[in-house]
């Protein structure tokens, strides 16, 4: 399925890259492996009923379907390729990290279909993986669009640590895969979507991570921390204050309602 690679070329690429380490790999898949793929996903409006759709002001329009058991085959077949022994271990002697992990539930992975207007905003990932106590250390994208020209946006953005300069646009073009180190300085984000309905921006995402943190942990664990880009002083001001302090309310609404629930069944004798 995969198509040959030169190790050591990518090795040197990954190290030397920046604003952090990457490398962007063309014609990752085998020609038929990738029209296979891109032929299995859903539209946009389908994959609404099987997915996860986001409509927050740092991500919107966009679903994520992350069950394995919902991939169609081909998508199966990639997704198995991806979390390999030997693709581990290839990534590996690329990266120079030691003791890489596939996800097998696919947090935040899997299938991502991204409509008409929709966007994600420059962001570092969360950097801990609660539910199975692992550390994050890669991103893998590839690309499944067929037909997707520039003006249509949403190319992936590798931003410096201030978000104050992107180094590198890429188009989610058929096949082009973009592997990148996840850290506290990984800035990266999406153009907004631009394509005409009926049409949509098409990935898969893998996340691989290691037991141990990396050397440049700080020793506190975040989720999702997004950053305005220099052009957007609105949503740097007023948009993105204003949904985390929405988001603060919610969280005490739950933690209020759990210590009431805790309350009432000590109450009842159920604790």
């Amino acid at each position: 399925m995969l198509k040959p690679y030169d190790r050591d070329a990518l090795r040197e690429q990954f190290r030397n890259a920046e604003p952090f380490p990457h490398i962007a790999i063309e014609g990752f898949l085998e020609d038929e492996a990738v029209a296979q793929v891109a032929a299995a996903y859903p539209s946009f409006e389908d994959a609404r009923s099987e997915g996860r759709e986001f409509r927050a002001v740092n991500e919107f329009k966009k679903v994520q379907i992350c069950e394995a058991d919902k991939f169609p085959d081909p998508v199966r077949q990639l997704h198995e390729i991806l979390a390999s022994p030997e693709f581990l271990k290839d990534l590996e002697h690329i990266t120079g990290i030691d003791g890489l992990l596939a996800d097998p539930t696919l947090a935040g992975g899997g299938m991502h279909i991204t409509g008409p207007r929709g966007r994600l905003d420059v962001h570092v990932d969360f950097n801990f993986l609660e539910e199975l106590k692992l550390y994050r250390r890669l991103n893998i994208l590839l690309y499944l669009n067929e037909e997707w020209p520039r003006s249509w946006g949403g190319a992936v953005e590798l931003w410096d640590e201030k978000v104050e300069r992107c180094y590198h646009r890429f188009p989610p073009t058929l096949n082009r895969c973009v592997l990148f180190e996840t850290s506290e300085r990984s800035f990266h984000g999406v153009e907004e979507v631009t394509c005409p309905p009926g049409a949509a921006r098409r990935s898969f995402a893998a996340y691989y991570y290691t037991k141990e943190p990396p050397a440049s942990y700080a020793g506190h664990d975040h989720t999702t921390i997004f950053r305005a880009r220099p052009d957007e002083p609105l949503k740097r001001y007023v948009l993105m204050p204003a949904e985390r302090a929405m988001g603060a309310v919610t969280a005490g609404r739950h933690r209020a309602r759990a210590g009431v629930a805790k309350v009432a069944k000590r109450l009842l004798g159920r604790e």
